[in-house]
């Protein structure tokens, strides 16, 4: 029985190195590419691939910057029935600003009926909000002013997250 081992190692090694010839695109006039050659461009283009991963990463993390440095959340609260529908939303985790919106609300006597929040990549809380009927004062309550007290609490988050 013969073994062909060598010959199939060296073999998959053609190929390998035909394929490799391939990706790195190397083309020599008149003669045909050594193989070290070959791997010394395959190298030198690994190299160009790192610093141009190493340059996507320093603008990836710039922009993170940038996004940490974004404005306050944005708020839009219109009147709704018997109460209102607050939506505030950011394009970066804000994290503890859902206490400060609550207690908000608290205090100028609203409920929470209904509320979708989502906080993992980004902040976005939408909410229904009631008004407590025994209470004169909540009945005299507009959007502009829930959108202050809200617009406010995230102020002070603000101030408390730096």
């Amino acid at each position: 029985m013969v073994s062909f081992r060598g010959d199939d190692k060296r073999t998959g090694l053609y190929r390998n190195l035909q394929f490799l010839r391939s990706i790195i695109n190397t083309h020599q006039q008149k003669r045909k590419a050594s193989s070290s050659s070959v791997i010394l461009d395959a190298s030198v283009l690994i190299q160009s691939l790192k610093q141009t991963l190493e340059e996507l990463n320093q603008a990836v993390s710039a922009s993170l910057d940038l996004i940490d440095n974004d404005p306050l959340p944005m708020v839009v609260v219109e009147e709704g029935g018997e109460g209102f529908v607050i939506k505030v939303s950011s394009q970066r985790r804000c994290e503890g600003l859902l206490v400060f919106v609550l207690e908000a609300m608290e205090e100028l006597g609203l409920d929470v009926l209904q509320a979708r929040v989502s906080c993992v990549h980004s902040f976005c809380l939408e909410a229904v909000i009631g008004t407590q009927k025994d209470d004169e004062e909540t009945g005299r309550m507009n959007a502009q002013l829930v959108q202050r007290a809200v617009s406010q609490a995230i102020q002070s988050w603000k101030e408390l997250e730096n």
